[in-house]
């Protein structure tokens, strides 16, 4: 029986398998999809039937699971070299979402610190899974309830434009803020633009909102600045990918341009991400690695192809927002200023 997935939640663990929302057939069609291997979870993340940073992390936490428990070797040494070639083609699959490579280093880590039998070490490495899935979650509940706070007092009802999907079908908390705000009668309704090429504000944000009976209006993407002239938004909240120490931010394609035409406007832009999607290792965000996808996803709208032949085409799949631009930067451990990320790192977790 499956019928957890039918709420907006789209990675289930249940049955020694992960169930997932097919998120390329909404809003069309809810689709269920099985999971019971390492691959299997790699084409998911791939062809973007799972997607959204801490969803991508969580898929590929329970994806290093699914393949250490095909290891049937029992040496030790041999397990663990093993595993560290399932996180290899892991890796491959989106460059982007900081958090794949934090929930499988993660895993990793458990699985050489964790002593005793390979059978132990999977035990361990299944409840890590299980642990990052379930923080994840309250993290990014943490960062709605508080990302309320420092939204524009006036007017006493905002309409917040969004970009892309950063919901629960991404386990990702930009409308989790949103949610947060329509509960406590600050909201008046959603502005979600259609994020070409593969429209996912389109299909997946407005479905949200529906399901949670959330007003929402849909614009195109270059309707943004016109709306804000006309005095019809008054916040903007998005979701991450990656985010460098400096709080240069990349999200899907389209976010840059977002954030300039809110600057314009003196709009505020915030950020809505757990600190797991900001990448310390980086100092600015000229170093975040942008995935270029498959160009049919510009040429052609499902079988129909829009432009003619000898078009060439360029299909970055995302863009980075410099932190000049980022009013905010919301975390479960709450809001703070994109220059002051390092120094709230150390505060909140006493990490240097």
């Amino acid at each position: 029986m499956i019928s957890k997935i039918t709420e907006v939640n789209p990675i289930i663990w249940e049955n020694n398998r992960v169930l997932l929302i097919d998120q390329t057939c909404l809003p069309g069609e809810h689709k269920i999809v099985e999971i019971k291997s390492y691959e299997e979870m790699a084409l998911a993340i791939k062809t973007m039937i799972v997607r959204g940073a801490p969803s991508i992390g969580i898929s590929a936490a329970y994806g290093m699971y699914l393949g250490a428990k095909e290891i049937s070797i029992t040496d030790r040494n041999k397990f663990l070299k093993q595993l560290e070639e399932i996180a290899v083609i892991l890796r491959k699959t989106r460059p982007t979402a900081v958090n794949l490579f934090w929930a499988i280093k993660k895993m990793l880590k458990v699985a050489n610190q964790t002593s005793g039998s390979v059978e132990e070490i999977q035990i361990a490495l299944l409840e890590t899974a299980k642990n990052i899935h379930a923080e994840n979650l309250q993290a990014c509940k943490n960062i709605g309830d508080g990302g309320v706070e420092v939204l524009p007092t006036t007017p006493e009802k905002l309409n917040i434009l969004t970009h892309c999907n950063a919901g629960a079908l991404a386990t990702s908390p930009a409308l989790g803020v949103i949610r947060s705000a329509w509960r406590d009668g600050r909201l008046a309704k959603v502005y979600a633009d259609e994020t070409r090429p593969r429209l996912q504000g389109a299909k997946l944000t407005t479905w949200e909102c529906v399901q949670d009976n959330i007003p929402v209006t849909l614009i195109s993407d270059n309707m943004a600045a016109h709306c804000m002239k006309q005095g019809l938004i008054h916040a903007v909240v998005v979701g991450a990918d990656r985010i460098a120490a400096n709080g240069d931010t990349a999200n899907k394609i389209g976010t840059y341009s977002l954030a300039i035409v809110a600057k314009a406007h003196n709009i505020p832009f915030f950020v809505a991400a757990p600190l797991s999607t900001i990448d310390f290792k980086i100092s600015d965000g000229s170093q975040i690695p942008i995935e270029e996808r498959e160009t049919k996803e510009i040429y052609q709208l499902g079988e129909t192809r829009i432009c003619p032949e000898g078009v060439e085409f360029y299909n970055p799949a995302f863009d980075v927002t410099p932190a000049e631009l980022i009013a905010g930067i919301m975390t479960e451990y709450g809001t703070v200023a994109p220059r002051e990320l390092e120094q709230f790192r150390i505060k909140q977790l006493g990490v240097l």
